[in-house]
């Protein structure tokens, strides 16, 4: 039964979302977890890509990176054909592209095509997490979206943990003509693709077409998201285009926090198991697992941060904190030997995913809905290029000084600064003066 008034009756919104949550939020998961999975699998196979294959260190950096070249290319135009075509069709194509270029990745045989399919990778990928957030601002109202972030983002900590026995056991099938990292690229990529059928039959685009919510459920869900729009646009002259943006210094801020972020996390994943497999002979699926530690305790301590931002408020001073942590986690690993630089990374991976997730309830609270798609791409595709500086970065100097301190100690820097400069972005817009 719908208000006489036109008012939102919470108990429907609530229960519209307690539905929506349920729904939505395992399948997103489920997508992040292979998304990631086929995204940073490169990491367990760099000493297998050195034998089979010859290519180096400096060469494997450089190829992890591209991947985040091709992602920031195609990525605001990608969740820009979102919003044309919606987001069951365009998600489900996203994820249907980038199976089939971590599948290829099978088939490496010189550092060329190792470049050529990262860099495609990347591409096929780029969309995914933007329209996800993206999503969440057209199904929830801002007060849910910070807890479904960071249970969304448990998607790449759940894959971080997976990843490692996961892969380091697909390494071992060695067969069929075909090397372990061969087969370990061709399942993980062929599970993205057959996981496109559930997407299709499974997302709605809005909630409008959302069958399983009742119509009094639709429109509270609806009107809810409405009236925070129409609350921006109160404060903020709208925008014509996401590009007229580029001219707000708050998406400046929004995209160097991020970048930081990126930056620390994609420096962690991609060198983490070179420096596990330092600490002792250990086989591809024993050094999978010690890789799953630390992601395993940031799932901990990304809820527990979350709860206490919503409980507690000043989102800001959460983040802020949250990179702090990783900023000492990162500098203390540059202190001592393998094993001692493992335990920081452990405790710097507690900041750097609780920063992540803490950090996007800010731009979508800021952005006006009309132009949110392609400004949240903007936003994540500039910020992940951290995602090509970190592993192309350390691949360059461990080539050169047989060492990748220097590329913790600027990591710990960068988030020092980002834990200052998330203090100047705001997470409502407010009136010009």
């Amino acid at each position: 039964m719908h208000p006489a008034d036109g008012a939102i009756a919470p108990s429907v919104l609530a229960q519209a979302v307690s539905k929506i949550k349920q729904r939505v939020l395992p399948l997103f998961v489920i997508m992040f977890i292979v998304n990631y999975i086929d995204r940073v699998n490169i990491g367990f196979v760099r000493s297998h890509l050195a034998a089979d294959v010859g290519i180096g260190t400096a060469a494997y950096g450089l190829g992890a990176g591209l991947f985040f070249v091709g992602y920031a290319i195609f990525e605001v135009p990608s969740n820009i054909l979102l919003q044309r075509f919606g987001a069951k069709a365009w998600l489900t194509r996203i994820m249907a592209t980038w199976g089939l270029a971590a599948t290829a990745m099978a088939f490496v045989h010189n550092e060329t095509t190792f470049y050529l399919l990262r860099f495609l990778l990347g591409a096929a990928e780029a969309g995914f997490f933007p329209g996800v957030i993206y999503y969440f601002t057209q199904w929830l109202p801002a007060s849910e979206r910070g807890r479904a972030m960071a249970i969304f983002l448990s998607g790449s900590a759940l894959a971080s943990i997976l990843s490692g026995p996961v892969s380091g056991g697909l390494l071992q099938l060695d067969g069929g003509g075909l090397h372990g990292w061969q087969w370990m690229f061709i399942i993980e990529g062929m599970a993205s693709v057959l996981l496109c059928g559930v997407v299709w039959f499974w997302l709605d685009s809005m909630p409008s077409d959302a069958k399983w919510l009742s119509a009094a459920e639709r429109d509270a869900v609806t009107q809810s998201v409405l009236a925070e729009q129409l609350e921006r646009v109160k404060h903020r002259p709208a925008h014509g285009s996401p590009w007229r943006l580029l001219g707000d210094m708050q998406i400046l801020v929004f995209c160097f926090i991020y970048f930081s972020i990126s930056l620390t996390i994609y420096g962690a994943t991609f060198w983490l198991p070179s420096i596990i497999r330092k600490m002792g002979q250990y086989s591809d699926f024993q050094v999978g697992l010690f890789n799953s530690i630390p992601w395993l305790i940031s799932i901990v301590a990304m809820y527990a941060f979350a709860a206490l931002a919503a409980r507690f408020k000043h989102q800001q001073a959460w983040a802020a904190t949250a990179l702090v942590i990783a900023a000492i986690g990162m500098y203390v690993s540059t202190f001592g030997g393998p094993v001692f630089a493992f335990v920081s990374i452990c405790f710097a991976a507690v900041g750097f995913k609780a920063a992540s997730s803490l950090f996007w309830p800010l731009p979508q609270s800021y952005l006006d809905a009309r132009i949110a798609a392609g400004v949240i791409a903007l936003i994540n595709s500039i910020g992940n290029l951290g995602g090509f500086v970190a592993p192309a970065t350390f691949g360059f100097l461990e080539q050169r000084t047989g060492s990748i301190e220097g590329g913790l100690l600027g990591l710990s820097v960068t988030s020092l600064v980002a834990a200052v400069v998330v203090f100047y972005a705001r997470a409502r817009p407010g009136r010009k003066s």
